[in-house]
C-alpha cells in the first residue's frame, strides 16, 4: 500500500461547504481517458479533517480490503486541505495526466464539477451495485444531475448546538429553546465570563449563518426557472443577517477575533474550552472529544425563532467520484465502492462520526449511539440545500457571503449595503452559469 505524504495542517473550512471553482477557468478539450487499465497506481484525494488519524486508519482498512481483491492494483492516498482543494481540483480537469483517479467532494461541488466536465457518469455501476438500493434518497440526488449519477455519497452532514453542560449548569441556564433566548445567552455566558465566548461564530462560517436566515424565511436565492437569482438582501434575509451578525461584538466574540473564523475554527475553539456553545456537526463530534471538553458537553437541534422550534439546517454532505480522465476505471469505480460501501460508512461513523448514507446502516447507528438523536431529529426537520447550480461553486469559493458578513460586523457597511453588493456578485455568478 502506498500513501503519500499526510498534509499535517487542519481544513480552514468545513468539509460540508462545498467549494467549487474559484473562477471560470477554461473547460478541458479532452478529459476522457484512454484505455481501462486493470493493474496499476490508483491516485485518491480525500479531504484532510481536524483530527484526520481516526479518518485515515478507516481509509487504510478500506484501501488494504481493496488491494488484497485487486492483485496488480496498488492506491496512493493523499489529504489535501479544503480550503485550497477549489483549485487544486480545477487544476486536475484541466491536466488530466495529473490528476488523481478519485476525489472526495462537497456535495455542493456535483453540478460544478459536472458542468467543468471533470467526473465520470458511473450511472450504469451505481444502479447494478447491491448496496446502492438502501442510499437515502436525499444523498442519492447529491450526486445526481440530470438523472445521472456522479459518484457515491460517503457520509450526510448536519449542524446542532454543542453547548457546555458544566458551565451552563454552573450559571443555571437551560439550553436556548428560540434563536433569541440563544443571542441573549451567549451574551449572558459571556458576561459572566469574559474568559468565554458565549457562542463561537464565524464571519467566515457560512454554513453556520444560514440556518438564522433560513429560520426567518429567508432564501439564498429563488429559481427563475432558467436560472436563479439572488435572494440575500431580501427583507427576511437581511433579518436573519441582522441576528447572526448580532453575536459579533465583545459582548460575545470580538470580531478582531471572530470575524475571520471559519467553522473549523469555532469547532476548534469550543473543544478547547475556549467557548460554551458552538454551531458544529456530527461529524464534529470526534475533533471535540479529542479536546479539554469531553464529558462536559451535550448536543441539541438548533433552535428556531418560535420556542421549541428547530430551525433548518443545512443538508450537507461529501461524495466520492470517479474522474473521466482515469485511465482505471473499473479499478475506479471498484475503489469507489469500497470507500463508500456499508461497512467503511459505518466504521466512518465510529471514527469520525459521520452520519452513513445508507438507510439501515443510519438506523443501526442511531440506536448505538445517543448523541446521534439531535442531529437526525435536525434532519427530520427539514433541512435545507443550497442552489443547485454550478454558479454555486463560484460562489461560494469566492467568499461571497463571507465577505458580506465581514464588512458587517467590521462596520465598513450596513446591512442592506453588504447584502446589496452580495446580491449583485451572486446574480453575476448566476448569469454567467447559465
Amino acid at each position: 500500500m502506498k500513501f503519500s505524504a499526510r498534509i499535517a495542517a487542519p481544513a480552514a473550512a468545513l468539509v460540508l461547504a462545498g467549494v467549487a471553482a474559484t473562477g471560470c477557468a477554461p473547460q478541458t478539450s479532452d478529459t476522457g481517458a484512454k484505455g481501462d487499465e486493470k493493474s496499476g497506481t490508483l491516485r485518491v484525494w480525500l479531504f484532510q479533517e481536524v483530527g484526520n488519524k481516526p479518518k485515515e486508519k478507516v481509509v487504510d482498512a478500506a484501501v488494504a480490503a481493496f488491494e488484497k481483491s485487486h492483485e496488480g492494483a496498488d492506491v496512493e492516498i493523499e489529504y489535501i486541505p479544503v480550503d485550497t482543494r477549489a483549485q487544486r481540483v480545477k487544476a486536475a480537469f484541466n491536466d488530466p495526466k495529473s490528476a488523481p483517479d478519485l476525489i472526495e467532494y462537497g456535495n455542493t461541488d456535483t453540478a460544478g464539477y459536472v458542468k467543468d466536465g471533470g467526473l465520470a457518469d458511473v450511472s450504469a455501476e451505481f444502479a447494478a451495485w447491491d448496496e446502492a438500493k438502501d442510499t437515502d434518497p436525499a444523498a442519492k440526488q447529491s450526486v445526481t444531475v440530470e438523472g445521472k449519477v456522479y459518484g457515491a455519497p460517503l457520509f450526510v452532514g448536519v449542524r446542532a448546538l454543542y453547548y457546555r453542560t458544566d458551565v451552563l449548569g454552573d450559571l443555571g441556564i437551560e439550553p436556548p429553546k428560540s434563536q433569541d433566548e440563544l443571542i441573549a445567552t451567549a451574551k449572558k455566558i459571556h458576561k459572566e465570563k469574559p474568559g468565554l465566548y458565549g457562542l463561537a461564530v464565524g464571519g467566515a462560517y457560512t454554513y453556520g449563518a444560514m440556518p438564522f436566515i433560513w429560520a426567518r424565511g429567508g432564501e439564498l436565492a429563488e429559481e427563475t426557472g432558467v436560472t436563479y437569482r439572488s435572494a440575500i438582501n431580501s427583507e427576511k434575509a437581511r433579518k436573519g443577517i441582522e441576528a447572526y451578525t448580532s453575536l459579533f461584538g465583545d459582548d460575545n466574540c470580538p470580531a478582531a477575533k471572530c470575524a475571520a473564523m471559519g467553522g473549523n475554527a469555532t469547532v476548534t475553539a469550543f473543544a478547547a474550552g475556549k467557548a460554551a456553545m458552538a454551531i458544529g456537526g456530527d461529524f464534529s463530534h470526534a475533533a471535540v472529544d479529542a479536546g479539554t471538553v469531553k464529558g462536559k458537553y451535550a448536543v441539541v437541534p438548533l433552535p428556531g425563532v418560535e420556542e421549541g422550534s428547530i430551525a433548518p439546517a443545512f443538508a450537507g454532505g461529501n461524495n466520492i467520484g470517479v474522474l473521466k480522465s482515469s485511465s482505471h476505471r473499473t479499478l475506479a469505480v471498484d475503489l469507489m465502492k469500497s470507500l463508500t460501501g456499508k461497512k467503511t460508512q459505518a466504521e466512518m461513523f465510529d471514527a469520525m462520526g459521520f452520519l452513513p448514507t445508507f438507510s439501515d446502516v443510519r438506523d443501526t447507528v442511531a440506536r448505538k449511539e445517543p448523541f446521534v438523536a439531535p442531529f437526525v431529529d435536525s434532519l427530520d426537520a427539514g433541512a435545507r440545500f443550497v442552489p443547485a447550480s454550478p454558479a454555486w461553486g463560484r460562489i461560494d469559493a469566492s467568499l461571497v457571503l463571507p465577505t458580506m458578513f465581514q464588512e458587517i460586523v467590521s462596520g465598513r457597511k450596513d446591512v442592506a449595503a453588504a447584502s446589496d453588493d452580495a446580491a449583485k456578485k451572486m446574480d453575476a455568478a448566476f448569469a454567467e452559469a447559465g
